[in-house]
């Protein structure tokens, strides 16, 4: 029989294990590398968002490695998919066989739908070995609708999102009178069109489109005859879901044929756009995004310390949702096994550079704030100026995340 202090004595000592076994699986991820493969174009048109994004990736991999509660160590493997599906499914499966268990992806809708499909049929037939794909830009609404999938986070707002928070704002400028919509001839230009017209019927009836086209993706060099069209329209506004070199040229023949009108764009921050812009569009290009240039504080610090490194401007904010987001995640299921991580993603909210966003549990769509803002000269309230064009995008309107959140069709299959 055991006497009553060495009883305790045992007792102490399950405790002390006991505890010890808890701290340890609090901390089994800590120090664990978790490589992200990046697929996206680093070569043709769109090369340059592409190269833009990469650096974006490091860069918050540096600083998010500091200070995750996961203590997780980031990499980031870059792979060029050229913006195709087929170059994608190649880029994916190069980065299974080197074990990467996490992809994002985030420029053009086509290869976000491929990788779902592809990422899907790899997790079903390969239990224990799940790949998680985190999507930072694509924005089909298909992809958390009818094509939504349990391994599928959405850190951007889809396009119907934007459009609600584009068409409210639309609904008070009483001299928006005729629109022409103008997008890129691929899901994500097609669903623009498609909810531009639904949301302006019901918010401002008055509102004629007058015209409407579809160009090819990063194909277009010249886009005089399209402004031509939109001229001969007599619309006093555009409404463009072009994002690349397909804005940046648009914006350049429209000023250099002397339309006027306004543009309301998802893309006018992106590389190269800015440059185009110039004096000449001033006051009549708006942009509608989760991010814009003059947020400040521990925003304004990141974005200052990027330009100095890369001489360059930081806009693709969905990068810090992913790190922050994972880094809870991971901490939440003390562990990096993409299966925990997607669970433990499921409704995770946190306070991010914009507000407070939360990853619906129904569709993983992150709901978050969202922003119209204005191309204008900057001055010392809104000093940022991306490529050194003197200036800015002035943030006019804040979106509660409430407002522009859309409906979901989603049957996830858990």
């Amino acid at each position: 029989m055991l006497t009553a202090s060495r009883e305790f004595q045992l007792r102490h000592v399950a405790a002390s294990l006991l505890l010890a076994g808890l701290s340890l699986g609090a901390q089994a991820q800590k120090g664990e590398t978790v490589k992200i493969a990046w697929i996206d174009p680093l070569s043709g048109l769109m090369g340059p968002v592409g190269q833009n994004q990469v650096k974006s990736f490091q860069f918050f991999a540096e600083k998010f490695n500091a200070t995750n509660p996961a203590g997780v160590k980031f990499e980031i493997i870059a792979i060029d998919n050229k913006l195709s599906p087929a170059e994608t499914l190649n880029a994916l499966k190069s980065a299974i066989d080197q074990g990467v268990r996490y992809v994002t992806q985030g420029n053009g809708s086509g290869a976000a739908l491929a990788l779902i499909d592809a990422i899907n049929k790899h997790n079903e037939r390969n239990p224990g070995k799940e790949v998680l794909y985190l999507n930072h830009s694509a924005v089909d609404p298909d992809l958390t609708n009818a094509k939504c999938s349990y391994w599928h986070f959405r850190m951007d707002a889809d396009t119907s999102m934007k459009m609600e928070a584009i068409t409210t704002f639309m609904k008070d400028q009483p001299d928006v009178k005729k629109v022409f919509l103008l997008n890129q001839n691929y899901a994500h230009g097609q669903q623009v069109a498609k909810y531009a017209k639904e949301m302006l019927a019901r918010k401002r009836p008055d509102v004629q489109v007058v015209g409407e086209d579809l160009h090819p993706l990063a194909q277009v060099r010249d886009f005089a005859p399209y402004v031509a069209k939109i001229k001969a329209s007599g619309a006093d506004t555009v409404i463009t879901g072009n994002w690349g070199s397909d804005l940046t040229l648009l914006v350049k023949a429209a000023n250099e044929a002397g339309y006027t009108g306004k543009f309301f764009t998802y893309y006018a921050g992106v590389s190269g756009t800015p440059t185009a812009l110039g004096a000449a569009s001033a006051g009549r290009v708006f942009q509608v995004s989760y991010n814009h240039y003059n947020l400040g504080g521990q925003m304004g610090k990141w974005m200052d310390e990027y330009k100095k490194r890369f001489n360059d401007d930081f806009y693709t904010g969905s990068v810090i949702h992913i790190y922050s987001l994972l880094g809870e995640a991971m901490a939440k299921a003390k562990s990096t096994d993409p299966v925990k991580v997607a669970a433990a993603l499921e409704g995770l909210t946190v306070k991010s550079f914009n507000g407070e966003v939360q990853v619906r549990k129904t569709d993983h769509q992150l709901q978050q704030p969202l922003f119209i803002s204005v191309w204008n000269k900057a001055d010392a309230k809104y000093p940022y100026s991306p490529e050194n064009t003197g200036y800015t995008l002035v943030p006019l309107k804040m979106y509660d995340s409430y407002v522009s959140s859309t409906p979901t069709s989603c049957q996830m299959k858990r």
